[in-house]
């Protein structure tokens, strides 16, 4: 296949993985992870206010993010855009992509409504013909209510990091 249609291919396929990832989340289906994630996929989640979170796999993730959402009686992620750019360091079953997101979200107790914004900083691996995360790294970027921005983050990608 020329490598123009592959890109096509790895490129709708690491997208698609993107926002099933989303649909979970807003759905709360956490065990679908184990369908997206290596089993030892490291995730760090930086919210910037608080202490860095280090978690290890698709049920690590999972119930983090569970715990985080949970006092939401609504929730919806919602990708905004992504940069992926395949062939990582030359190897074809590599790759690295930046996605921008937004979570809407509705406090139960409150009825307040918020938003967030954010960054991923991922990497992708092909195991068996398809592509899965295999590190996500996670920046807050802003948030309502307190009009808190925060600096961009460095790329973990970039030589030396």
């Amino acid at each position: 296949m020329p490598d123009t249609v592959q890109d096509t291919v790895d490129y709708v396929a690491i997208t698609r993985l993107q926002n099933a990832y989303a649909d979970a989340v807003t759905r709360r289906a956490w065990s679908e992870f184990h369908d997206m994630f290596l089993a030892d996929a490291p995730v760090r989640v930086d919210t910037v206010t608080n202490a860095v979170i280090a978690l290890n796999g698709p049920r690590e993730v999972g119930d983090f993010i569970g715990a985080a959402v949970e006092r939401f009686e609504f929730f919806e992620f919602v990708p905004l855009s992504t940069r992926v750019e395949l062939r990582a360091s030359g190897d074809a079953d590599r790759a690295t992509a930046r996605l921008y997101i937004c979570e809407l979200r509705q406090d139960a107790a409150s009825g307040r409504s918020t938003q967030a914004f954010g960054v991923y900083q991922d990497e992708y691996r092909r195991r068996a013909g398809r592509w899965w995360f295999a590190r996500r790294d996670y920046q807050s970027l802003a948030r309502s209510g307190r009009g808190e921005v925060f600096a961009f983050p460095a790329d973990p990608f970039a030589a030396g990091t």
